[in-house]
């Protein structure tokens, strides 16, 4: 059973009294009368991070996720309560002193505040985060429109050879090696677009577990569907070169997550804002695709040849 399957089956009928919680279809509670919108996310050793060797990178990259999905809803995070597992191994003087610097990095950068938390010894480190911002509106799932066009923010793909080049599972150059660890650990967030979204997108999340499977949970059970050009998908320039030095296939390294770049769908009317926008925040946001009306139906296109949308599914906990 995946995770989708274990809430549906088990969870959303605890919230059918409790319209902030969204039916457990978003990845934020949304309090509209309060003006309240919360995130939680757990990041588990081996799972979300491979190891703790480096552990001011695995907070800052924690953060980094946690706050993404309050940017993606158009909303600033202001406040975070951390929860930590680990043992005496783990947590080191050294080590603490690290997280302990890396925090106050991340708080300094992106305006955070840390409010409260828990520790507990553990085998390995395990980190909750949950994250509050406050707003009178958010942008949800599954609002798209037909003929809707889909954009995402930034470069995709960097962090997922990051993770194979920490996992010894790719063998580069020292300079691509440490450019690629750093986007796996600490992502470019498009931090400024929260001020913007409500003014042009339909429906939004952030790219965590792939980008065609938060594709498809963002439209979810609404009777569309999308098409995506490959050859659209933004990717740094390092990962050009990777892709032609080694001879690699584009398709191979866009779609496993970790990416916490934007995704949102805009009418046709808001190309003009949305191109202004970008501009005006330099922030590089890229047309991908569109929303069609080929009901289960989904398109992944690569000139003109389609793939079979089923082979790129992303990340997903399996119970």
């Amino acid at each position: 059973m995946n995770e989708f399957a274990l809430i549906n089956k088990y969870l959303k009928k605890l919230t059918k009294n409790n319209r902030s919680a969204l039916k457990l279809n978003d990845d934020v509670f949304f309090d509209k009368k309060n003006k309240l919108v919360v995130s939680v996310d757990t990041y588990n050793e081996n799972t979300h991070y491979p190891n703790f060797k480096y552990p001011n990178l695995v907070i800052k990259k924690i953060i980094r996720s946690s706050i993404s999905d309050l940017i993606c809803k158009g909303v600033k995070p202001e406040f975070y309560f951390i929860s930590a597992s680990g043992n005496k191994k783990k947590f080191t003087k050294e080590n603490l002193m690290k997280i302990s610097k890396s925090l106050n990095e991340e708080q300094n950068k992106y305006n955070l505040k840390l409010s409260g938390g828990d520790t507990t010894n553990f085998k390995n480190t395990s980190f909750s985060i949950s994250v509050i911002g406050f707003s009178s509106k958010i942008i949800e799932r599954n609002k798209a429109k037909l003929n809707d066009d889909i954009y995402v923010t930034g470069n995709i793909g960097d962090s997922y050879v990051g993770l194979n080049v920490i996992k010894n599972k790719i063998k580069i150059t020292p300079k691509l090696k440490k450019y690629f660890i750093s986007k796996y650990y600490c992502p470019n967030l498009p931090f400024k677009i929260y001020k913007f979204l409500n003014k042009f997108a339909n429906t939004s999340m952030d790219v965590s577990d792939g980008l065609i499977s938060d594709l498809t949970k963002l439209i979810n059970k609404q009777k569309l569907s999308f098409e995506v050009d490959i050859n659209k998908i933004p990717i740094s320039n390092n990962l050009e070169l990777y892709l032609k030095k080694y001879k690699k296939k584009r398709e191979n390294y866009l779609f496993s997550g970790d990416d916490y770049q934007i995704l949102f769908t805009s009418s046709l009317k808001n190309r003009s804002l949305i191109k202004l926008v970008s501009k005006k925040m330099n922030q590089k946001i890229t047309k991908i695709g569109k929303i069609t009306s080929n009901y289960k139906k989904n398109t992944l296109k690569i000139g003109n040849k389609s793939l079979n949308v089923g082979k790129f599914k992303g990340y997903s906990h399996n119970f």
